[in-house]
């Protein structure tokens, strides 16, 4: 059955999510409408709020990234490139003996390497622009889905415990902590993305580059914590400041590296996953920051864009499991 469902796993786990996460107000629902319409009202909702905007998100980037490959593939000249290179060496505040040897070793070996970078970088790209096609089947599947997993959750969640060989407060406890990791990831996520995402469009506004474009990059590359932002603005900063412009350069490196990456992924991001976690009155390991990330870059390395969220709930859950056999066997553990 799992085989035969393997095409829709990944829509399916996104509707698991969104369900879990969105179900107290299918809930609330449920108590002045029938079952169904109550799905169908919450399903529509969710539909207009979080997923067509994100589908829309998608569209938009699948066009632009096409243009890119289009450009990357035209316009790239990896001899422009070591210029670049030698520019920016040369800007760097350094001795002029440093400088000659850092852009000798760096250039001995650079245009296959930038060549390299490029044909990953097209690859990559046209990964995102696959999947933006495919957004409407997955669209389909996922909304289909999302409408049964209200429907039938409680149902479903009370013949896994019947199933289950635990006994039921220890599958209580896994069964919540799954609940609250939806609800911390596809809350916390959403809105950190949001939020980088605006705030680096101030940035590229003020220098004058495509604000839409930059905001997009930026908060999809928020869902990966620490290292997602350095990918965007890193590359735009050196790049701004091969060209000689030093103050747009700087701007981006405030924006970048001091809104972005100091004040909002050390700061911002958890508080809020930690008042995503006070919410459900239990402690989360997403407040751990090396397991987020590592667990966030492996489930994006196993299961592609769904990994952000696969992820951390499986290195989550792990832990979880962790705990329950701490419970269950606390008097036959050597706590010496």
């Amino acid at each position: 059955l799992l085989w035969l469902f393997t095409p829709f796993i990944p829509a399916l786990f996104l509707a698991l999510l969104i369900a879990i996460a969105t179900f107290k107000q299918y809930n609330k629902f449920q108590q002045k409408l029938s079952d169904s319409n109550a799905a169908l009202l919450t399903t529509l909702l969710v539909t207009v709020v979080l997923i067509l905007p994100l589908g829309y998100i998608l569209l938009i980037s699948g066009l632009e990234i096409s243009a890119l490959i289009q450009t990357i593939n035209t316009d790239f000249d990896a001899k422009q490139s070591n210029q670049i290179l030698y520019q920016t060496v040369s800007g760097l505040p350094l001795s002029d003996s440093l400088k000659v040897t850092l852009n000798a070793a760096l250039s001995s070996n650079m245009e296959g390497f930038l060549i390299s970078i490029k044909d990953f970088s097209v690859v990559i790209l046209k990964s995102i622009v696959s999947l933006s096609s495919y957004f409407i089947f997955f669209l389909i599947v996922t909304v289909f889905s999302l409408y049964y997993f209200y429907i039938d959750g409680k149902n479903t969640v009370k013949r896994l415990k019947d199933l289950s060989p635990l006994e039921n407060h220890l599958d209580d406890i896994l069964f919540n902590q799954f609940s609250n990791l939806s609800i911390t990831l596809v809350g916390s996520v959403f809105i950190i993305a949001l939020l980088q995402g605006a705030v680096f469009s101030i940035g590229v506004m003020i220098v004058g580059l495509p604000v839409l474009y930059f905001g997009i990059a930026m908060a999809l590359a928020s869902f990966i914590p620490v290292l997602g932002g350095l990918i965007i603005w890193l590359p735009l900063s050196l790049y701004l400041y091969a060209q000689g412009q030093t103050t747009d350069a700087m701007i981006i490196v405030l924006f970048g590296a001091v809104l972005i990456g100091t004040v909002i992924d050390h700061f911002v991001r958890p508080m809020i996953i930690q008042k995503f976690s006070k919410s459900s009155n239990q402690s989360s390991a997403l407040d751990h920051t090396l397991i987020t990330v590592l667990s966030t870059l492996a489930g994006i390395m196993q299961f592609g864009v769904l990994g952000l969220f696969i992820g951390p709930i499986i290195a989550a859950m792990a832990i979880s499991i962790f705990d329950v056999y701490a419970i269950k066997y606390a008097d036959s553990l050597d706590r010496s």
